[in-house]
């Protein structure tokens, strides 16, 4: 058994998955939004696998996944979505995810995807202190907060999902430009620099160093 927390907005769907994980042997958890899914499904939440839905009414669930990346959060996810397209699927693992089910699905689909990403479970690392809102694309440092663009929110989240690893460029212009956008050089960094400035602005002590010729860490 391993506790699992969903995060789905459609009751229906909701209900379906709780019942199938729950016949399976599981605990699972409920959130209807995504910032209540960062608030309930952080690392201290004991949540062993994350199943979340894309398209959440608050957000992007891909945006959630990254939110709790930097909390420190490193349970395996499962994305639920009604898209299939490769752009979706790819983006979906640059945000952090670990497998994709597209709706509709069978339940015993979802059962033998849930068991394998239970068995492959990785350890939480602690908190830095830094939080991610996903809903209003914010940073926070205490009390602090400022205001980020979508793709400042991901280049951030994407480091802060690996903090203390070195990121690679191409690494975080897949997490900054889901789309597949063509990124030159000084983009990059120059997103970096303002994700930068705004760390500065709330008091983080966390901080951003480039390791030239590779790509970044966030310490």
């Amino acid at each position: 058994m391993a506790v699992i927390g969903v995060c789905e907005d459609d009751p229906r769907i909701r209900g379906v998955v709780r019942d199938a994980l729950e016949h399976a042997g599981h605990e699972v958890r409920l959130a209807y939004r995504g910032t209540e899914a960062v608030r309930s499904f952080g690392p201290e939440s004991g949540v062993e696998v994350l199943v979340l839905d894309i398209g959440l009414p608050d957000g992007d669930g891909r945006d959630v996944c990254q939110a709790l990346r930097g909390a420190g959060q490193q349970a395996p996810v499962l994305f639920l979505t009604a898209r299939d397209a490769l752009t979706d699927l790819v983006s979906g693992f640059g945000a952090g995810g670990d497998d994709y089910l597209t709706k509709p699905f069978a339940v015993a689909e979802l059962q033998v995807r849930v068991a394998a990403l239970v068995h492959r479970g990785r350890p939480s690392v602690p908190p830095s202190g830094l939080s991610l809102d996903p809903a209003a694309f914010a940073v926070r440092w205490g009390d602090a907060a400022a205001q980020l663009t979508p793709t400042e929110y991901r280049v951030l989240a994407a480091l802060a999902g690996r903090r203390g690893d070195v990121v690679r460029r191409h690494e975080l212009v897949a997490a900054g430009w889901p789309l597949g956008a063509q990124v030159a050089e000084n983009t990059l960094d120059s997103f970096v620099r303002r994700v930068r400035a705004k760390l500065e602005s709330v008091g983080a002590t966390v901080e951003i160093e480039t390791v030239r010729g590779v790509g970044y860490v966030l310490r």
